[in-house]
């Protein structure tokens, strides 16, 4: 049976007001020094909305992006805290933080597509060649 719209669309509003205070809180409440420069680029909820994902792009190398991850694990119980208190949410679903590489890969991706483009110009004549013979 496929699940209610309503359901759907609160989960949603619930998914974006979580982004929002918690990368509220990333800003400037949280001064934990091993959170590097980062901020929320989605949250996943768990259809039952006991669960979310929320997916961090962090500024840095390998080694920022786990120190990050591990520091807000340790603040997650603040942050649910807060959350209830911003939020009036009778049940803050559990957060679970996972570092966000979607824009490294599409900036790999481009990069290649771009070469391919180029190296296809320099192999196939271009406009002009054509039209002065």
């Amino acid at each position: 049976m496929a699940e209610p719209r309503s359901r759907i669309y609160h989960r949603g509003r619930v998914a974006e007001s979580l982004r929002d205070e918690i990368g509220s809180m990333l800003e400037g409440e949280l001064s934990d020094p091993r959170i590097g420069f980062c901020h929320v680029t989605e949250v996943v909820m768990h259809p039952a909305s006991k669960s979310a994902r929320v997916f961090l792009a962090v500024d840095g190398d390998a080694e920022a992006e786990e120190q990050t991850v591990i520091a807000l694990q340790a603040a997650k119980g603040y942050i649910r805290h807060e959350l209830k208190e911003r939020l009036g949410l009778q049940r803050v679903p559990e957060l679970s933080f996972h570092v966000d590489r979607k824009e490294k890969f599409q900036g790999r991706i481009d990069e290649l597509l771009h070469r391919a483009e180029k190296r296809a110009r320099k192999g196939t004549p271009g406009p002009n060649t054509a039209a002065a013979e």
